[in-house]
C-alpha cells in the first residue's frame, strides 16, 4: 500500500473515546522497545508520526493512527517492562484485553517480536493469549539487519517452535531499517481487511 496520508486520531483509554466507524483495526502488541514504532513509521513512510523512545513503557494509551481514511493501526502499551508498577501494568492489562476481546473493527493483531532472540515469556504468553480468543494474527520478525540474512531461516525457526507457531498466522521477516519485509507486512493486513 502506498501511504500519503497518516495521522494519530486519538489515544484513548477506554471504550468511549474508541474511533466510530467500521474502518479495520490492527492492533500492534510486543515487548516494550522491541521497535513497534519504528515499525509504525516504516509502514507509514513517517520519520516521527509514532514516537520513537530510548525510555520503555512510554506507550500507555490504546493510539489510534487513520491510514489513508481505509483503516486503523492500533498501537496498545508494550509490555514486559519492569519500570512500571504492578498497579499500572495491570490497568494497561485490562485497558488492553478490553480492546482486543470487545472490538469487532479489529482484524488481528501485528505482534512485533525481536528476531535476534527467542520469544519471551510475554511474547509467548501474548501469542497464547491471541490463540485462546481466536484472534488472528500476522507476526513480525523484526531487526532482522542486526543478523546475517544467511541466518535469518534458523532465527525463524526458533521464534516458531518457541511461540508454537500456528501454521494459519502469517509471520513475516521485517527491518525498519532496511524495509524487509515491508511489502510482505501490507500484503498481509490487505488480505485481513
Amino acid at each position: 500500500m502506498k501511504v500519503n496520508h497518516a495521522e494519530i486520531v486519538i489515544s484513548a483509554v477506554k471504550p468511549e473515546q474508541y474511533p466510530e466507524g467500521n474502518l479495520p483495526e490492527f492492533a500492534l502488541a510486543g515487548r516494550s522497545n522491541v521497535g513497534k514504532s519504528s515499525f509504525i513509521n516504516k509502514m507509514l513512510n513517517r520519520k516521527a508520526l509514532a514516537r520513537i523512545s530510548s525510555k520503555p513503557g512510554k506507550t500507555q494509551t490504546l493510539n489510534f493512527y487513520i491510514i489513508e481514511e481505509s483503516l486503523y493501526f492500533v498501537d496498545v502499551p508494550g509490555y514486559g517492562y519492569a519500570k512500571v508498577s504492578k498497579k499500572e501494568r495491570a490497568a494497561w492489562g485490562k485497558m488492553i484485553e478490553t480492546y482486543i476481546t470487545s472490538r469487532k473493527q479489529l482484524k488481528a493483531v501485528i505482534l512485533i517480536v525481536d528476531l535476534r532472540h527467542p520469544p519471551t515469556a510475554d511474547d509467548r504468553m501474548m501469542y497464547d493469549f491471541l490463540k485462546h480468543y481466536q484472534l488472528p494474527c500476522i507476526v513480525i520478525a523484526t531487526k532482522a539487519d542486526k543478523i546475517p540474512k544467511g541466518k535469518w531461516q534458523k532465527h525463524l525457526k526458533i521464534t516458531k517452535e518457541t511461540l508454537e507457531f500456528d501454521p494459519n498466522d502469517e509471520i513475516i521477516i521485517f527491518s525498519s531499517e532496511t524495509g524487509e519485509g515491508k511489502d510482505a507486512a501490507w500484503q498481509a493486513i490487505t488480505r485481513k481487511m
